[in-house]
């Protein structure tokens, strides 16, 4: 199998080094790179050997922060999912890191199952954030969108009946265990789903797909 590249950023040496040693010692994860601050970032993602699955992003830095980065960097055609370090003390980063395309968040405090469960997830297109609270920072998101609201987007029409279902789960926060348990599904065949869903969008991962479902008044 080949492995998640990972690469870190954050202005502190010493938590880049730590997750650096966490990250490495995983059997399926490598790290690809670490930089201490954005504009260093984006440089060297811009190298073939540098190319990465999942970066893990520190949403305040000096010079270029965390949020500005991650527009820039998923401006980029081929770009790869963004998870944000955050103490989650501050509504308006949240929402600012959602705007900027962030697939998820994570405690910089956070141990080392959870760091490594949070690059697994991002890297399969999933949230590394409990599913609840994705929906908490999806509607702070919304609310903090002036009108008109975005559209939703096109391809809503290509869905079946049972991935509008799925959609309209993700939308309410639920996992993939609880949509599973809600419709009597296998957790794999809701996962087929699910990708199925993101393919039909244009949609990157399962924050996009909360989103629309939100938009597109799915989640109720």
């Amino acid at each position: 199998m080949t492995p998640i590249r990972v690469f870190l950023v954050d202005d502190q040496d010493l938590v880049r080094a730590g997750f650096a040693m966490i990250v490495g010692a995983a059997a399926d994860m490598t790290v690809v790179g670490s930089v201490g601050d954005g504009r260093s970032a984006l440089a060297a993602l811009r190298r073939p050997e540098q190319h990465c699955d999942v970066v893990l992003m520190d949403v305040t830095m000096p010079g270029l922060d965390g949020i500005e980065t991650t527009r820039r960097l998923l401006a980029e055609p081929g770009a790869p999912r963004v998870v944000m370090l955050t103490t989650f003390d501050s509504d308006d980063n949240l929402v600012a890191s959602l705007r900027a395309g962030a697939s998820g968040f994570l405690s910089k405090d956070a141990g080392p199952e959870e760091l490594l469960a949070a690059v697994r997830a991002a890297a399969t297109g999933d949230a590394p954030v409990a599913p609840r609270l994705v929906r908490r920072l999806i509607d702070l998101f919304v609310l903090a969108t002036p009108e008109p609201r975005p559209a939703p987007p096109p391809g809503l029409d290509r869905l079946t009946p049972r991935e509008r279902e799925i959609l309209s789960a993700v939308g309410l926060g639920l996992s993939n265990a609880e949509i599973a348990g809600r419709l009597h599904l296998s957790e794999s065949t809701v996962k087929t789903h699910l990708g199925s869903v993101l393919r039909k969008l244009g949609l990157r991962d399962r924050v996009q797909a909360v989103v629309a479902a939100r938009l597109a008044g799915l989640a109720g």
